[in-house]
């Protein structure tokens, strides 16, 4: 069983929060992760290559956002409840501010870009034309 490497507690900074959070698809990683707890790789259906969406994992890993737990062949994520501990309330007040899942309508209004089709839960049933 592959061991993935988290930072400790106090190797979470926020600048490297920010950072992880900063991307629109590591954004939707984690507006999933709060919305529907840990889920199997297998759960994500991102607008990315699996090669890309492997290193938005890492990074937000690297950064103390998510665990990684591995079971057999299969890999779990979920968020960190250090990241809480260690800046409580960031990462709700980010998410409450988000466009990329379209919540923050004032902000999307405008015209900018919207990224709800970033990441959208994963089916594996064919939906009809």
């Amino acid at each position: 069983m592959r061991q993935y490497r988290h930072p400790a507690r106090d190797e979470i900074t926020l600048p490297r929060v920010l950072a992880a959070l900063s991307d629109p698809v590591r954004l939707s990683i984690v507006e999933a992760l709060a919305a529907g707890g840990e889920r199997g790789w297998s759960g994500f259906d991102a607008c990315v290559s699996n090669s890309t969406l492997s290193h938005h994992m890492k990074v937000l890993r690297l950064a103390g956002v998510i665990s990684n737990r591995g079971d057999g062949t299969r890999c779990f994520v979920s968020l960190r409840p250090e990241l809480e501990q260690a800046f409580p309330g960031l990462l709700a007040s980010i998410l409450k501010y988000s466009t990329i899942s379209g919540k923050n309508t004032a902000r999307s209004s405008r015209g900018k870009a919207r990224n709800s089709d970033l990441l959208r839960p994963f089916s594996r049933a064919k939906q009809a034309p």
